[in-house]
């Protein structure tokens, strides 16, 4: 898929992995749609990539559906949909204040897996609806899962069940969706350098860093970004989870 003149959809372009992503579409000639759940910032980055802002929070039918309408209606109908909202954070299973607490559970995998889930969905419909490019090309839906859907760390089994479930439904979802020309391939980012570490003091983050084999550093939402546009360019890319970790494998704590 070529991606000048594409249009595209970013989720969670407001920051980190998606704005990069948003920037570097932008920059190869793409009319970039930001989705964010932060308007702010959804604002911030469209007036940069001079692209649309979508404020949408992604687990709500109703704002995704309104989303996804004005970008076609402005743009042309998604054809690259890049699925980069999400959150994070960590809790054991049974702690010194009792079990686990169920609503964190439940939020991580709403936003995490439903989230990617719904977008897809709705997107996916769309693109239906419309011819596909050349080559029988619909459009490419790339979503985002995690190292940590295959090596989950202590304190990160909601998070490890969400982006597994990310990881899970790529097969089935491109198999599914073949038949519109719609290509799913999920990337698994490992340690990168974006606002769900800002809170780790730049010692702490250095550490993590040099726990990559090679390059030894986190990673730089620039080079996730590269990926992306590989992955909608190389048309036999399908069905798969790459890993983007520097060969990174988390180990079971952080010393």
């Amino acid at each position: 898929m070529e991606i000048a003149g594409l249009s595209a959809l970013v989720t969670g372009g407001g920051s980190g992995l998606g704005a990069a992503t948003a920037e570097l579409l932008a920059a190869r000639g793409a009319r970039v749609a930001v989705m964010d759940r932060n308007a702010e910032a959804a604002a911030g980055v469209a007036a940069k990539v001079r692209g649309l802002a979508l404020p949408a929070d992604v687990t709500s039918e109703a704002e995704v559906a309104a989303a996804l309408d004005k970008a076609a209606a402005l743009h042309g109908v998604p054809r690259a949909v890049v699925l980069c909202a999400g959150i994070g954070g960590a809790a054991r299973i049974l702690g010194r204040d009792g079990p686990h607490d169920l609503a964190l559970f439940e939020r991580m995998v709403r936003v995490n897996l439903v989230g990617s889930f719904n977008v897809m969905r709705l997107a996916a419909q769309r693109i239906a609806a419309v011819p596909p490019l050349t080559a029988g090309e619909g459009g490419v839906v790339v979503m985002t899962a995690s190292v940590a859907a295959f090596e989950g760390q202590v304190g990160q089994a909601a998070y490890s069940a969400s982006k597994g479930g990310v990881a899970g439904m790529t097969l089935p979802a491109a198999r599914e969706l073949a038949r519109f020309g719609i290509r799913v391939v999920t990337l698994a980012p490992g340690i990168f350098r974006t606002p769900m570490l800002s809170d780790l003091p730049a010692a702490d983050q250095d550490a993590l860093g040099r726990a990559i084999p090679f390059p030894g550093r986190l990673g730089d939402p620039a080079e996730y970004a590269a990926l992306v546009a590989h992955v909608l360019e190389n048309r036999y890319l399908n069905g798969e989870t790459i890993r983007i970790d520097g060969a990174l494998r988390l180990a079971p704590r952080w010393p």
